[in-house]
Order: structure tokens, then sequence, then C-alpha cells
């Protein structure tokens, strides 16, 4: 896969150089590349106890990211997926470590345990105070002797990190971290693997399933699960967590794996918070990117119980652009629509030729969703056949509230039932449409006077005029033509929409920014739909 680096050996060099030309002066780093990249806080004074993670990169905005006051003193980063070094490890140690000590918070890692670790030693043996922790919440594979740290390291950095800045000695941010490592267990959850820098993806997950339970550097999960829709992906993860859930309060951390959007991070976010699994989760943590494995398409959840000193410390707040904060659980606020948005009802009324007219308008475009969608992919997202059939269908679902006896009430009726169910601008511009046509018809124009009207507000707001290669070249001449007959009308859509297929540079709508030759040869799918409409009616069907 092609990726924004240079050279894969300088990837992690070149990544935490950009993180520090980017940090206002608040962070540094060891004179020791490339085997040494150790990150510290600028302004450390060694008056404090001193807090120390790390381990592989590809994890990222964990660790370097959150080194910073409250959290992480330094942070010891390896190359992608691989421990750092022993002497890494111990320059960090030496770097920052005072009078008062310092504590390593290491995942469950054999490389991270043996080089942090050792380590350890070496700076003991040199006079300094050392403690470590070892994190071990992955709940996955239960029947490990050795469980895997995850994103439940998170809650270890802010919660020790929040001891140590308030002054703690050495054994109360070791107590309070421990503390945290007896309760917290996490799972994760991902559609796909993750593409190493230099290496070949793997592809082992099936089309349509998730796996459940893999771990941060990509190793196979507990088990492929079939992948119904983002409550039962949520629904799974927390049945294997509400074990380990615990009395009391429960803090959540959701965490993003990767690439994950931002939309299906929400979303997974409404899952968690309304399912009965999560009933005593009273405080939330992300969405957000936090402990990553580099692209993966996934998510983890990680929970703990806490008591009221822990939510404190996860409270206080830090200023690190990684860290995003802890929330109290709250319900959805739904406040009512202002006055005068809300659409009036208008009161039903039936006309039968009106009625027929309507719904053969909307048979024709449902009928045609496959061929505008064909035709708008050449020029667009290949979605105009579906937008339109959405609304027509809509429309046919709520003909018997129209008031299909008074245009001028019908127009507006119209136009507010597709800005609704159309979206985008094609909902706004027939709403605009329709409202001015309604408009047009309350101050006594005919019909076809008053459509033209429309369209007229149509091309002022909307910026469309004649030769713009949109709907408003079907649209425009059929209209000239409607005081003839319904015949003529027809046919001067069609010609209108045959001639936008000659115009290779469009000046209105998605089109604009397609190149010419992609529309050579290709109506307009907007006045194609127009002229499809017009020869509809015009032939009776």
């Amino acid at each position: 896969m092609t990726q924004f680096i240079n050279a894969k050996e300088d990837l992690v060099t070149e990544a935490l150089d950009g993180l520090l030309a980017t940090s206002a002066g608040t962070l540094s780093r060891l004179d020791g590349y490339p085997h040494i990249k150790v990150i510290c806080r600028a302004d450390w004074d060694k008056s404090k106890v001193a807090l120390i993670s790390g381990g592989g990169s590809g994890h990222e905005p964990a660790h370097a990211e959150f080194v910073g006051e409250g959290v992480l003193t330094a942070a010891v980063c390896g190359e992608v997926f691989a421990s750092p070094s022993v002497d890494a490890v111990l320059a960090g140690i030496l770097a920052v470590t005072g009078e008062p000590g310092c504590l390593l918070i290491v995942k469950n890692y054999t490389g991270d345990r043996l080089n942090f670790g050792l380590a350890a030693e070496r700076a003991r043996a040199l006079g300094h105070k050392v403690e470590m922790v070892v994190v071990a919440d992955d709940v996955a594979l239960p029947e490990l002797p050795q469980a895997r740290g995850l994103a439940g390291t998170l809650f270890v950095h802010k919660i020790a990190g929040a001891v140590a800045e308030s002054g703690g000695n050495l054994d109360a941010v070791a107590e309070a971290a421990k503390s945290v490592i007896s309760k917290c267990a996490s799972i994760g959850m991902s559609l796909d693997t993750c593409t190493v820098p230099g290496s070949e993806k793997e592809d082992r997950i099936a089309e349509g399933h998730a796996e459940l339970g893999l771990g941060i550097h990509g190793e196979a999960g507990v088990e492929q699960v079939v992948l119904a829709n983002a409550k039962s992906a949520m629904a799974m993860v927390l049945d294997k967590l509400t074990p380990h859930m615990g009395q009391g309060p429960v803090v959540a951390l959701l965490n993003n794996l990767g690439s994950t959007t931002p939309l299906e991070m929400s979303v997974l976010a409404k899952e968690l918070m309304d399912s009965p699994l999560a009933s005593n989760v009273e405080f939330i943590v992300g969405p957000s990117l936090l402990m990553t494995s580099l692209d993966m398409h996934g998510f983890s959840v990680s929970v703990m119980s806490v008591s009221d000193a822990e939510i404190q410390s996860l409270e206080t707040p830090v200023n690190l652009s990684a860290w995003p904060g802890v929330q109290r659980r709250t319900s959805v606020r739904v406040d009512r629509l202002p006055d005068g948005l809300a659409p009036v009802e208008p009161i039903a009324s039936d006309n039968p030729e009106t009625r027929q007219t309507i719904l053969s308008i909307c048979d024709l475009l449902i009928d045609s969703e496959s061929a505008l969608n064909t035709l708008d992919a050449k020029s667009g997202d290949g979605d105009t056949g579906s937008t339109l059939a959405t609304a027509a269908r809509s429309l046919k679902g709520s003909i018997d509230k129209m008031p299909l006896a008074d245009l001028t009430q019908l127009m507006p009726a119209l136009g507010n039932e597709l800005s609704q169910t159309m979206g985008g601008s094609s909902g706004v511009i027939l709403a605009i449409f329709f409202n001015a046509t309604g408009d047009a018809c309350a101050r006594g124009m005919p019909i076809q006077k008053a459509l033209a009207e429309g369209l007229s507000r149509v091309c002022e707001v909307g910026g469309a005029e004649l030769g713009d290669r949109t709907m408003v070249d079907a649209l425009h001449p059929a209209l000239d033509a409607l005081s003839t007959d319904l015949s003529s009308a027809a046919k001067a859509a069609r010609a209108g929409a045959d001639a936008t297929a000659t115009i290779t540079k469009a000046k209105a709508g998605r089109a604009a920014y397609v190149p010419g030759e992609n529309l050579m040869g290709h109506n307009d799918p907007g006045a194609e739909a127009v002229a499809l409409v017009f020869e509809g009616l015009a032939s009776g069907s």
C-alpha cells in the first residue's frame, strides 16, 4: 500500500520530530537517534515522581503524545511494533528521574517486560528509585497465563499521572497504578488487519465478518464473527467485558484502533451508551484515537470500576490534545424546534387527476432508478436515481395527506416533503421550485406561468442557467413549450436533455468538478430525469 512516508527506516524518527516541531516547545527528545528515541517534558525539573511508558511505535497518539503535565514524564519509543532497547529505556530513566524516583508503566509483552525490567535493574544499581507495573487488561483470551496490555494502559497513565503531579510519593503513585491495573479490562474488534510499513497486508478476515479480541499489533483474535451491524458488534464486545466491570460506577474508554471513521465511532458510542450491558457505565472517555494499531479499521472498549479519588484523577484537566477528557453520562437532550420552522400540516383534499399525475411521476422515477444511477456515475457519485426514487416512494406514502385540490397549498406541501426526503442539493432545489410556484399560484398566476416563476427562482438562488449542464437545460425549454401542449413540452425537454451530452464543461452542480472527457456523450442525469417525466406525462403513462 502506498503511504505518506519517506524511507521505512526513518519513519519513527521523522514522525517524532514532526511531533516535536508542532509541540510549541513543550516537548524535547534525547540526542540518541536512531537507537534511542525518548520524548520528554521540556519543563521537567525532577522534583516529583517521574512516569515513563512506551513500547513499539504504531500506536499513536500513545505513547509520545501523552507526555505532558499530569500524565507521562517521558515516552520511550521503539520501531513499529518493536520494543525499545534496554539502553533506550535506561536513557529515559536517567534523563527524568530525580530523588522522588520513577514509575515504569509497561504493557504485558515479552519484549517490553524484559527491556524495561533490565533497564530498571540497571537504574537501581546506579542508585535510582525505580518501580515497574505491568498492564495486562486484555480479556479476549482468558486461558492465557499472561494477558496482553491494551488501551486500559491509558487509565494507568492518567490516574497515576495525577497522583504524581499532586506530589504523591513513589509508593502512592505505584499503588494507584496497581489499583487501576487490578480493575481494568479491554477487548477490541476489527473489520480488517493493519498495514505495517514495508510489509504486505495480511488478508485473513473474511468479507462480512469481524475479528473479536485481536491484539494491537495485528495478532489474531479469539474468533471471527459475522458482522450484522454496529449494535451487534458492541453487544459482543460488552458481553466479554461485563464480568469484569465490578461493582459501583464504571468508566468506559472507547478507542479508535486507527482508521474507523468518526461517523462510525459516534454510532458505536451510541450503542455503547444505549446497551443494557453498560447500564452502570457512568463515565466515558472518547470516542477518540487513543491507542491505535496503525490503520486498523476497528475499535476497542476498556472498562474499569472507579472510586471517587480515581474519577477525580481522570477528570483533572491536562493540556494534551491526545487526551479527550472524561465525560459524565447524560441522556440525549432534545429541544423543540423554533417557532415558525416546523412545517404547518396542510389540510388534506383530493383531486383524482392531480393524484394520478403525481403517482405516475413517482412510478416513473422509481422505475428509472437504476438507469439514472448509471448515468450519474459518469459525472457524479451515482446516486441521482436512488435520491429521486427514495423521494418518490416517500411521496407515494404521504399522498393521502396532500391538499391535492388546492395548488396554492399543494405546491409548498410538495416542496416541504421533498426537502425532507431527498436531502442534499436536489431536495433544496425542488423545495425552492415548488414553494416559489405555490407563491405564484397564490398571486393568481396560471400554472404554466407559476411553474416558470418557480424555475426563475431556482436559477436565481442556485446560480444555474441554460447551458450550464443541469436540469435547467431540460426544464426551461419544457416549461416554455408547455403553453402549447404537453407533447411539445416533452419534445423540448428531450432535446434539452440530449443537448447536455455535448456540453463538456459544466458550470454548476457536481459535474463542474468532473473532467470534460468524462461528460462527453452522456446526458446530465438531472436533465434526463426531467425529460423522462415529461415524456411519461405526454404518453399518458
